[in-house]
């Protein structure tokens, strides 16, 4: 009953995407000895369910003729500030859209920059990345990688790299697996934590999905990748 009462807290915590491997890792790190399948029982036993999509990738395209994809797809990397990737999503504010420009540091996942707007521009991740760059010490010999979109294949946006000596790599032409590590935030992001009908007003969809961003992904959602340590406690780790 202890397990169940907190598995179905851990559940409630993350809006109800955590399903069982989530329950399982949290509640290791936790001290207590469950395993997958324990952690599946017990949401059978509390009646919960997690709401995860399932995959949807294709795979097509090729390399950008002028940017190459540098990264291949080695999203492993061994400290901070080596491969930082980045990508744009657009989410429902009662009145139109807006956008969400993310920097994603892959050593522990962490969010390092972002910027919300109403147009999905090169201004939008401009700002993402100069977020990023001054937040993290401005670093050195990072790689930037992304999709083919025009906000990072624009000239502003290319010179903003060259300026901080930042190398871009670029995914092949629509392939999602090619920036997965991204692809998979937009998807929590979208499956966890924003209403399926959207948010009713911008201001509304800005404080809740800079919380998400901010808060509830770096400092509180544990990683399966960082096993199932939180972004910041995996970097605290390092240190």
């Amino acid at each position: 009953m202890r397990l169940r009462a907190r598995a179905t807290a851990i559940h409630r915590a993350s809006r109800g995407a955590a399903g069982a491997r989530t329950l399982s890792g949290t509640l290791k790190a936790e001290g207590e000895c469950v395993g997958r399948y324990k952690a599946g029982r017990l949401m059978a036993e509390a009646g919960l369910a997690s709401k995860q999509p399932g995959p949807r990738y294709k795979k097509t395209g090729g390399e950008m003729c002028i940017i190459p994809n540098y990264l291949n797809r080695e999203f492993n990397v061994s400290a901070p500030n080596q491969v930082w990737c980045g990508d744009v999503t657009y989410i429902w504010a009662g009145t139109g859209w807006i956008y969400l420009a993310v920097v994603l540091d892959l050593y522990a996942r962490r969010v390092v920059g972002w910027a919300l707007s109403q147009s999905p521009d090169s201004e939008l991740t401009r700002q993402a990345l100069a977020l990023a760059y001054e937040a993290r010490g401005r670093p050195k010999g990072v790689m930037f990688h992304s999709d083919q979109g025009s906000h990072y294949t624009s000239l502003s946006y290319r010179q903003l790299l060259w300026q901080y000596q930042i190398k871009q790599s670029m995914s092949r032409r629509g392939n999602c697996w090619d920036n997965a590590p991204m692809e998979r935030f937009f998807r929590s992001l979208k499956a966890e934590w924003v209403p399926r009908t959207g948010y009713p007003s911008p201001a509304q969809a800005q404080a809740d999905v800079l919380r998400y961003v901010n808060y509830h992904y770096n400092q509180i959602r544990p990683h399966s990748t960082n096993a199932y340590q939180t972004p910041v406690m995996k970097e605290q780790a390092l240190a």
